[in-house]
């Protein structure tokens, strides 16, 4: 070949490579185009998903999430305000922004840091705003503020929030820090001023909260008005210009040093668009580790926005330098990531697996900081009910994240399992009796308060299994039998005249009158009736099914389950949504769909868990609605692993409850780099076969071993 010929062929082949690379740049998936973060922000209203006519002045307590800028499992969650005292401060059907705070989880709480842009603002602060002005994706919001004429864009870091300010006009630029307000009461705090364009201060809740501030303007003056009190607030005055204003906050949970060095280590020099493009990244990567085809495009912006907030919290807790207050109120240094408990009533169901398979480090880390808990105060903590540190470390420890000092763990565990005052209430009389007794109330109602003994004994009984397997795993030939035998307290509940789980007195009578369709939030039940919690045994089915008489009978009251008329007349804000007596809009019967397998009839399962995933997840007039509160998290893991084919029934246990996915081809990249294939070639929702790597499989688990593997699962349908 001549030298002119190389000279004219080697051109041409640079040109048609730099054509393919950008035709690949062009068609690559992007998946953060398919999150939607404003769903979960609108009312859920519709009686007849509802159960019952909301009254008077009542909102559902469906969704209760936030739209604004968060990294994965990040300190800083920067979202917008239009109600305080709201479940996440952020409701859809608002129409005045009152600020714009640094913290969230959408449980009533937190809302820290409230910042708000002003201009010529009058005595009242907020401002009118329009959705056609307002928008959103992973890591960036943005709206447009009417009254003060300003166009706000946010992105964060894991510890810092980034705000950039268009002021329409150049004069009259102001900065309100509303903070004395949250969604958590606020007792003290201060603001100061300590250069030209730099301040710092703290919130104090139960704890407090530090920022430090820079902008890229010069302060005329910093105007506080009662510093420290409940109605005060401060106002930065900016001098006059044309230039966007830029703020970056760093917050701590520890000092202003730490939420100084937060801000410079993450931010420091770094423009707007560098850090909301690193955000986007980082969603992105997390989202492409499930790929699908198929689907409608609903079912993948369903998919897409349910991993997104699936991974919001648990939230980090420690500074850049590994400093965090630790349950003792104390600064600690321990060389991990330290975050938040998990809603572990909530998100070991589901969340708490999802986050181990697709963010391990973060998982480990979430253990080491609860047992740093269990070092210093005795007990692994608990959330709101139950005691499922026990499932959720069990789970993630059979399936391999094992790089923590299980024994000591485990002895934590079996403290909680074992010792007054800690974390399991009425513990005493569970070891005593096998069951946790109600008292003799009359004429009990819907927000009675008492032990929860039905549901705490059925609770407790699976966290007894899941220490269980943990004392196995070791060795602990004595505990494993006593935890296992204790395991089967939730037989104590099951009252065969009614074929319900019911409530008993300390003497072993059960509690009359009863009416199992009737919603407690403590008496007998937690947040359920007797329907709702009598299918709870998730480590024990087979027992559960005899209880009932064998698979007949055990289809018979499923199917009662699904049918079986709601009254509307029992109203309970956190019951809600419901197909016959089961309620998908709060977590205490999320396995019940999927029971119709124990029992070999898959496509039962299916036909309530197509209707689940279809009809009750993004509805509304704007498709913006839940159907229940999201719970950090576990509605949206319900739906992912739903919707994927692979469901964790029993957490604990590494393994998958295999169903018909929505999509034709899903495809997980594991943590490890491993590819698990799920294919649906045909197009019936009847589960026949499970096929893995191409051998048909008895039953419809699959192991978790095909995560550290990689391997092929075919859903045979009809």
């Amino acid at each position: 070949m001549t030298n002119k010929l190389l000279r004219t062929i080697f051109p041409i082949a640079i040109i048609m490579l730099a054509a393919c690379n950008n035709i690949q740049a062009q068609t690559k998936e992007v998946y953060t185009k398919y999150v939607n973060t404003f769903i979960g922000t609108a009312p859920l209203t519709d009686p007849k998903i509802l159960g019952y006519k909301l009254p008077e002045g009542w909102r559902s307590w469906a969704g209760l999430t936030f739209p604004g800028s968060s990294l994965p499992n990040a300190m800083v969650q920067l979202s917008p305000m239009t109600e305080y005292g709201s479940g996440a401060g952020y409701e859809y059907e608002d129409s005045l922004i009152l600020a714009f705070t640094h913290t969230n989880k959408g449980h009533w709480n937190l809302c820290n840091i409230p910042v708000l842009p002003l201009s010529n603002p009058g005595s009242k602060f907020g401002s009118r705003f329009s959705h056609k002005k307002e928008s959103a994706s992973p890591g960036f919001y943005q709206v447009y503020l009417d009254d003060y004429q300003v166009n706000v864009k946010l992105t964060s870091t894991l510890r810092a929030g980034f705000h950039q300010y268009e002021y329409k006009n150049a004069k009259d630029r102001q900065i309100l820090f509303d903070l004395a307000k949250a969604n958590n009461k606020i007792s003290n705090w201060n603001i100061e001023k300590v250069g030209d364009n730099l301040v710092q201060g703290y919130q104090q809740t139960g704890e407090k909260i530090y920022f430090y501030a820079s902008l890229n303007t010069n302060i005329e003056r910093l105007e506080e008005k009662e510093e420290g009190a409940k109605t005060g607030y401060a106002i930065i005055h900016l001098v006059d210009g044309k230039a966007p204003v830029e703020l970056k906050i760093g917050i701590s949970f520890v000092s202003i040093a730490n939420a100084k060095e937060n801000l410079e280590k993450e931010i420091g020099t770094q423009t707007f668009n560098q850090i909301r493009n690193e955000a986007t990244g980082k969603w992105e990567t997390l989202l492409s580790s499930i790929q699908v085809k198929g689907g409608t495009d609903k079912q993948k912006q369903m998919l897409y926005s349910s991993l997104y907030r699936s991974f919001l919290w648990p939230a980090l807790r420690s500074d850049v330098n590994g400093e965090f207050t630790d349950s003792k109120k104390q600064v600690a240094r321990t060389g991990f990531d330290y975050y938040t408990e998990p809603s572990l009533w909530d998100t070991y169901r589901n969340k708490d697996v999802l986050l181990g398979l697709i963010s391990p480090k973060v998982t480990l880390d979430v253990i080491k900081s609860m047992k740093d808990v269990g070092d210093k105060k005795g007990f692994i903590p608990t959330f709101f009910h139950g005691d499922h540190g026990a499932s959720s470390i069990a789970g993630a420890y059979l399936r391999g994240i094992t790089d923590f000092d299980i024994k000591v763990t485990y002895e934590i565990l079996l403290k909680n399992a074992n010792v007054e005052g800690g974390a399991r209430p009425y513990i005493k009389e569970y070891k005593a009796l096998g069951f946790i007794p109600d008292p003799d109330i009359a004429n009990p109602e819907v927000e009675t308060k008492a032990a929860a003994g039905v549901s705490k004994t059925l609770e407790y009984s699976y966290d007894d299994y899941s220490v269980a397997q943990i004392a196995k795993s070791l060795g602990d030939s004595a505990n494993y039998k006593m935890l296992m035998a204790r395991s089967k307290n939730y037989k104590n509940m099951f009252d065969p005249s009614t074929r319900f789980m019911r409530g008993k007195l300390a003497n072993g009578q059960w509690i009359k009158p009863f009416d199992p369709q009737y919603p407690y939030y403590e008496y007998m039940y937690r947040e359920a009736n007797a329907w709702q919690v009598s299918f709870f045994a998730p480590h024990d089915m087979p027992g559960l099914i005899a209880l009932y008489g064998g698979p007949k009978g055990f289809e018979s009251k499923l199917d009662s389950l699904f049918t079986v008329p709601w009254n509307p007349n029992h109203i309970a804000r956190n019951i809600e949504t419901m197909v016959g007596q089961y309620c998908h809009g709060n977590q205490p019967d999320h396995e019940a769909p999927f029971s119709y397998h124990f029992i070999g009839k898959p496509e039962k399962s299916q036909k309530q868990l197509d209707n689940i995933l279809n009809n009750l997840y993004g509805i509304g007039e704007n498709g913006l609605a839940l159907c229940g509160m999201d719970d950090a998290g576990e509605m949206s893991a319900w739906y992912v692993f739903t919707a994927l084919g692979l469901y964790p029934f029993s957490a604990t246990d590494p393994e998958y409850l295999v169903t018909v996915p929505l999509f034709d081809e899903v495809k997980w990249r594991t943590s490890n780099g491993k590819v698990i294939t799920i294919k649906k070639p045909g197009s019936g929702r009847a589960l026949t076969a499970v096929k893995v790597n191409r051998k048909e499989i008895k039953g419809y688990f699959v192991p978790h071993e095909l995560f550290n593997t990689g391997g092929e699962i075919e859903i045979v349908t009809r």
